[in-house]
């Protein structure tokens, strides 16, 4: 197994810890189950969607939580007697959970079950308070900078 060793980086890089102890401990949880496949895509530059191919699995058996920096999806089938007897189960009839780390800022926008592919949006929404600040030298006033450019400058242009 490699083993990453960010001791370098954790000596010169103040307050990232947390984002070290996901990456070492996700190279450990990551080894088994690879069931169910699943695409993470951008969609935009503070938009993401996560796509679980959950094929037989209605919306009632799947739950969806969203915690502080993490999402954690879950299915779970009801045992459903059939009619005759299965000669072959190719079609798999096991529950899963999924665990995906959030960025900070980060939330479920929406979620969607259609032709056997779970959906579920993202969207990075920064607060006010946290987006970077234009500060005036000799002055009091504060401006958002959106884009490079704070917003009186942005209407200049």
């Amino acid at each position: 197994m490699n083993r990453i060793d960010f001791t370098p980086y954790r000596r010169t890089m103040v307050g990232f810890d947390r984002l070290f102890d996901m990456i070492e401990n996700q190279a450990r949880v990551q080894g088994g189950d690879k069931y169910p496949p699943f695409n993470v895509e951008r969609r935009g530059a503070d938009a993401y969607r996560i796509t679980l191919a959950v094929a037989g699995f209605k919306p009632a058996d799947i739950d969806i939580t969203a915690q502080a920096n993490l999402l954690v999806v879950k299915g779970s089938k009801p045992d459903e007697g059939t009619e005759g007897e299965m000669l072959h189960v190719g079609i798999a009839q096991r529950g899963f959970e999924r665990r995906f780390e959030l960025a900070d800022y980060v939330r479920v926008q929406s979620a969607d079950l259609a032709d056997g592919l779970l959906m579920i949006d993202l969207v990075r929404e920064v607060p006010e308070a946290m987006k970077p600040k234009k500060i005036a030298i000799g002055g009091n006033t504060l401006s958002v900078v959106d884009g490079g450019q704070d917003k009186g400058e942005a209407a200049a242009a």
